[in-house]
């Protein structure tokens, strides 16, 4: 039994393959397709050994810039069909992911799920994070316990490393993926 014709991977030329395996139509274009696969495997390759080397020279703030940027995105996946937790709006426009207690007055709450929720640019930005509308929208969503929880001063100081940062980025994908599904 014949096989179909097929296109020849290398010249582009109609050919009646040997086998259903042929991938190219002669001998010579055999050769030339064998030198372009093994300068893209080469070039794949080179690729990789500078992803790698960049990944050794990045700093822990690099590190720790790509980890909330994970989270942030698993944030507005995961309240994407909510609205915006300060005004209540849905609107067409930019989503962030807004912290009750900012990084910058409380960093050991940064990852932390129950401190940040979907809120939309104008309140985020332009309102500073609506925080009373946020703090009553808060209490509505989550209990007045958790957010006196998140309110308390004795929160266990941490400084993130770059091991942390990479399991944070690895688990966060891992549930962008389970949602994105």
């Amino acid at each position: 039994m014949k096989c179909k014709t097929k296109k020849c991977k290398n010249c582009g030329n109609l050919f009646y393959p040997a086998n259903s395996l042929a991938k190219v139509c002669c001998v010579q274009c055999a050769m030339e397709y064998a030198k372009k696969q093994a300068a893209v495997e080469q070039h794949k390759a080179e690729k990789k050994r500078l992803k790698e080397r960049k990944e050794k020279l990045k700093s822990r703030a690099e590190w720790l810039r790509d980890a909330q940027a994970v989270f942030n995105k698993f944030i507005r996946l995961r309240d994407k069909d909510q609205s915006c937790i300060s005004c209540g709006r849905y609107h067409e426009g930019q989503w962030h992911a807004g912290h009750y207690r900012s990084v910058g007055a409380c960093p050991e709450l940064r990852f932390c799920e129950q401190n940040v929720h979907k809120q939309c640019a104008p309140c985020n930005d332009h309102k500073s994070g609506n925080i009373i509308e946020y703090r009553i929208n808060l209490v509505n969503k989550i209990g007045a316990d958790k957010v006196a929880w998140l309110e308390r001063q004795d929160h266990e100081p941490r400084k993130y490393t770059i091991e942390d940062c990479k399991a944070i980025i690895k688990h966060y994908k891992a549930k962008i993926k389970e949602l994105e599904q």
